[in-house]
């Protein structure tokens, strides 16, 4: 008689366990989220900054940094469709590749940040002896607001986009460190794990295919949050002049030369601005709704 006593506890509980059911429950669920109006709004708006972004070369009526002298602070017509700024820049195309710096600022900060804490995280709950190192390296990172040391390494290095992510990217790591050592220190201590330890399973096993996937659902949900958060981070680095230089069209940056102007033209400032709220609003939206729906806990709470 063959029994094999991790095969109840992958039913049980283990992530490798998971079935086409399931799968199909998630994106019945995500459906049924999106019939809410707010929901809706905000997969709409997003899913339109991410087009405009994409396509910014084909729908941008201007280059964005070609300097008009003789259009400066000109009003809306045919062919400016949100006037210029005071160098006489069209302001429509510099909202449009904004756009795409936000989303790659967003993106880049969310994947590193993501990895690097998986990382880290599963060596600080699964290693004991170097939990305690990692630990304390990361509470050191934590107790530095994030705005003044994303500042700091800015000014160090430079105002450059590789440099801007770095400093984005470093105070978010230890927050992604100390979710996956939460998950995995609990993990640890499950049935189909232990089941898996007795029965010899290689750590590289052990890990990837018992551990690491419980980890999936709630790094979704906070890699949402980090890339909003990097957008909003970004845009405060540039509209402090300790950003992308300002010649890159960024949001931040368009906001920031144009506080100047705003009586003048305030459209300078509110363009960027409104853009930049509807994103990091829809993106909110968007996890929140990932969270209602990966979290067991607040799927039986609604």
């Amino acid at each position: 008689m063959n029994i094999d006593p991790v095969r109840p506890a992958l039913q049980a509980g283990d992530p490798a366990a998971l079935s086409m059911p399931a799968a199909q429950t998630l994106a019945a669920q995500l459906a049924q989220a999106l019939k809410s109006p707010p929901v809706l709004a905000a997969f709409v708006i997003f899913s339109v900054v991410v087009v405009l972004s994409v396509l910014a070369p084909v729908l941008g009526t201007m280059d964005p940094i070609a300097i008009d002298p003789g259009r400066r602070f000109a009003g809306v017509s045919a062919e400016h469709w949100l006037g210029t700024d005071a160098f006489g820049r069209d302001t429509y195309s510099r909202v449009l590749y904004g756009a795409r710096v936000s989303l790659i600022v967003g993106l880049g900060a969310m994947l590193a940040s993501i990895l690097l804490g998986l990382v880290i995280g599963v060596i600080a709950g699964y290693f004991r002896a170097a939990d305690a190192i990692i630990m304390r390296v990361m509470d050191g990172i934590m107790a530095i607001p994030s705005i003044l040391l994303a500042i700091a390494l800015v000014s160090l290095t430079g105002g450059t986009l590789a440099t801007v992510l770095v400093a984005i990217i470093v105070p978010e790591v230890p927050r992604v460190v100390r979710l996956v050592r939460g998950v995995i220190l609990n993990v640890r201590s499950e049935p189909y794990v232990e089941a898996a330890v007795s029965l010899g399973s290689p750590l590289h096993r052990l890990l990837l295919r018992h551990m690491v996937p419980n980890t999936v659902a709630p790094l979704i949900v906070q890699g949402t949050f980090i890339f909003a958060s990097a957008i909003l981070t970004e845009a405060t680095l540039s509209f402090l002049g300790a950003g992308l230089p300002t010649e890159i069209p960024s949001w931040g940056n368009m906001m920031a030369d144009g506080r100047m102007y705003f009586q003048l033209q305030p459209g300078l400032v509110l363009y960027p601005g409104v853009v930049l709220a509807l994103t990091l609003l829809s993106v909110n939206v968007l996890g929140d709704v990932l969270r209602d729906v990966l979290d067991p806990k607040m799927a039986r709470r609604s």
